[in-house]
């Protein structure tokens, strides 16, 4: 079966919202039955200084699970999808520390990156997600 970017988009954000390694290990094996390529990784940091591990954690979450090959077009439509992902939560981010989950999905040519934050000073936190999506040829 075939799955559009809407599709890939509901699984991404699922992905995000896994809460422990055995709920996102279960989640990537029930996607993968039907088809849909997943990984997740844990992100944080202070907003600014941390785009560029997050990008880079991300491209390497998604060689380690089998959702890109090591190509420059394929890692570069992540970190694309991540940078656009975390561009949407700046706002409010800014200056700001960031802790939550980023979720990878795809299915055949689509690719989602979901990025699932809390955002704030101690345990004064707002909440934001930011979501991109990118073709791979």
């Amino acid at each position: 079966m075939a799955y559009g970017s809407k599709k890939i988009s509901s699984v991404a954000i699922k992905m995000a919202l896994t809460e422990t390694r055995e709920e996102e290990a279960k989640a990537k094996q029930q996607f993968l039955e039907i088809g849909i390529k997943t990984a997740a990784v844990d992100v944080g940091g202070e907003y600014l200084s941390s785009i560029k591990k997050i990008v880079e954690r991300a491209i390497v979450a998604a060689k380690r699970e089998g959702v890109i090959r090591d190509t420059h077009s394929e890692e570069g439509a992540v970190a694309g999808a991540t940078r656009e992902a975390l561009s949407q939560i700046m706002p409010k981010a800014i200056g700001l520390n960031i802790g939550g989950k980023l979720g990878i999905a795809r299915h055949h040519d689509h690719v989602c990156v979901v990025v699932f934050f809390g955002i704030g000073l101690l345990h004064l936190d707002e909440v934001a997600i930011g979501l991109a999506h990118r073709t791979i040829a």
